[in-house]
């Protein structure tokens, strides 16, 4: 890589680091004003005072700003990057809706079918899987086109949905999104990425998440809202199936990079179809519930759930960089279940409480 793309990149991150510290303030000011707030009217939510929601913009304007100043948007033959222009209208759409929801909360079907609408612009001008390749194999499989747009939308539409699943404590989002873009850069550099645009994305995403983090850490001043979180699922989803990524979609890089909301989710949406509830309706049993209930404070939690992202992504750089892949799998299975598995025990502190929520419960009666 030369020094020039070097250059390019450390600015990417800078700049679009500067304008989202920048802009969070002016997008708490604009989501007070149009009455884009969290009010805090059930058991799942962790704040106790009304906060304004539309701290993704700051965000979306962060790495927007950055792409336009960096990103190719003019492939070397002279014609326009389809790809660039169609990740960026899709995600124009996500966060219009992202908006609108934070103010008022739309239908879980309209969203949906709106982020479909979204994700086809990109995948049908490019952005999508065209190979797939077996981590426990070493067969390669070519995928009809009618097979790569329905699989690279679901990917898209589903990676999506799981970052705005996991945004349910102060700064975990954003932390766990920065992790990902970082990591994302990383497997970019490592494989001597020539597409500028692909590595000034990871660089921006990484920044902006940077420059919103320092308003969202607990005690969190705003929220992402939805705004925020659905464009960050929206386009890391988009940079893990192309370039390097394309071989490598089945099982590996991109599932660990981004294996905490695809876990998280995943155990979201068996635990309701047991309980026969909506697939989309909100409850209290994601994983960062489930360790706040075991008396983690919010911030500890927080960090254990950055420290396994951490995990996820630098097993998903080894795997890259070694022919381990099949043993590594099984290892970071084993660690998965096993902090599942941990957050189902009663930890001491959470017992306590319940102790004496019972005491008190007895002395009343």
């Amino acid at each position: 890589m030369s020094a020039n793309s070097s250059i390019f990149i450390i600015f990417a991150f800078i700049v679009a680091l500067i304008i989202a510290y920048a802009a969070t303030p002016l997008a708490q000011r604009l989501a007070f004003k149009i009455g884009a707030v969290d009010v805090p009217k059930d058991g799942r939510r962790m704040h106790k005072e009304p906060k304004a929601r539309l701290g993704g913009l700051a965000i979306f304007y962060g790495f927007l700003i950055s792409v336009l100043c960096f990103g190719d948007f003019f492939l070397p033959g002279g014609g326009l990057n389809v790809n660039l222009a169609g990740i960026l209208a899709g995600s124009i759409i996500v966060v219009v809706l992202g908006m609108f929801d934070d103010m008022k909360p739309r239908p879980a079907i309209l969203k949906f079918l709106i982020q479909i609408v979204a994700a086809s612009i990109p995948v049908l001008l490019g952005v999508r899987v065209f190979v797939i390749s077996n981590p426990f194999t070493d067969s390669v499989i070519l995928l009809p086109t009618w097979l790569s747009i329905i699989g690279s939308i679901i990917w898209i539409v589903g990676v999506t949905n799981a970052v705005n699943l996991i945004d349910g404590l102060d700064g975990l989002a954003a932390g766990v999104s920065s992790i990902a873009a970082i990591a994302l850069l990383s497997i970019l550099l490592i494989n001597h990425s020539h597409s500028m645009t692909l590595l000034v994305m990871a660089a921006a995403l990484a920044g902006a998440c940077f420059g919103f983090l320092p308003y969202n850490f607990n005690p969190a001043k705003l929220f992402m809202g939805d705004t925020g979180a659905t464009f960050l699922g929206f386009i890391l989803a988009c940079i893990s199936i192309q370039g390097p990524f394309k071989t490598y979609v089945a099982f590996t890089v991109p599932l660990l990079v981004l294996g905490l909301p695809i876990f998280d989710t995943t155990f979201a949406i068996i635990r309701r179809i047991i309980k026969r509830q909506p697939i989309m309706a909100p409850d209290r049993g994601h994983l960062h519930h489930k360790l706040i209930d075991q008396g983690f404070s919010h911030r500890t939690t927080v960090i254990i759930l950055y420290g396994l992202s951490a995990i996820l992504a630098i097993s998903a750089i080894v795997i890259l960089l070694s022919d381990m892949s099949r043993a590594l799998l099984m290892v970071i299975s084993v660690i998965l279940f096993s902090v599942f598995a941990l957050t189902l025990r009663n930890h001491p502190e959470a017992e306590k409480e319940k102790q004496s929520a019972e005491e008190k419960k007895n002395e009343q009666e």
